[in-house]
């Protein structure tokens, strides 16, 4: 019994295949067989800046070739994927973290909702002018409120947790408890424009619109997923820092 202990203890190799025990993807399953199984997790792999083309490679050690925290990328794919949270939170690497949280910034200001805007205004072009401006006044008053909401977590926040991973104990002015309090979920104004043009686009049969409609349902649930790893990994694992911190 007492060698046995010994190896768990002491062998990392079984530390890193029982790490996600409770999870369905772990260190070496193959990165392709987390891509075909799931496709949604594609966007994971660019917003970490990892390359397609990986062959036969498990995740550790596709992770370890691009500079990414495995443990930190797995807890963000067993969270999407499975809802599963990270047996350790205190292994979850904020940094890590705010690397994929800024690609995603980057991916739905830059790309996906630029995108989105002209699929809409393309399939808008059969309908009249009132409506036509009532929905793109909404779009566009919703891609404000994002911008508005991402630039505070890249002004505000996110320098905060660099500064308080370098070390930083000057917890006085900000802490993660505030970003936590007043984090609106911003897929909820989108979700309402879905309605609306569910309920009021008096067109006929519109590939163009429908196309756009199915492009405004994944990005809400992009979003949606966005928040949650802000939520259920970058505040725990910054909080965890904090109350080091104080101790």
């Amino acid at each position: 019994m007492s060698n046995f202990t010994s190896e768990i203890d002491f062998n990392p190799q079984y530390i890193k295949e029982t790490m996600y025990s409770t999870g369905r993807y772990s260190y070496e399953d193959t990165m392709s067989s987390l891509i075909c199984e799931n496709p949604s997790m594609l966007l994971v792999l660019s917003r970490f800046a990892i390359t397609l083309g990986q062959g036969d490679k498990t995740i550790d050690e596709v992770c370890v070739a691009h500079g990414v925290d495995t443990y930190t990328f797995l807890s963000v794919v067993n969270l999407l994927v499975t809802d599963t949270l990270p047996d350790d939170q205190n292994k979850v690497l904020p940094l890590s973290l705010l690397k994929y949280l800024e690609k995603s910034h980057e991916y739905f200001i830059s790309y996906r909702l630029p995108d989105i805007r002209r699929k809409l205004s393309d399939a808008l072009c059969d309908t009249t002018a009132v409506i036509s401006k009532v929905i793109m006044d909404y779009f566009d008053e919703y891609v404000k409120g994002v911008k508005e909401h991402m630039g505070y977590e890249e002004t505000v926040v996110f320098p905060y947790v660099r500064k308080i991973c370098g070390d930083d104990t000057e917890l006085n002015k900000y802490h993660i408890d505030i970003f936590k309090d007043h984090h609106d979920n911003i897929d909820e104004l989108l979700s309402e424009l879905k309605d609306i043009i569910i309920k009021y686009y008096p067109a006929g049969i519109n590939f163009s619109m429908s196309d756009a409609l199915f492009d405004i349902y994944s990005c809400s649930e992009d979003l949606a997923l966005h928040a949650k790893v802000e939520d259920m990994l970058l505040v725990p694992a910054v909080k965890n820092i904090e109350l080091s911190h104080k101790r």
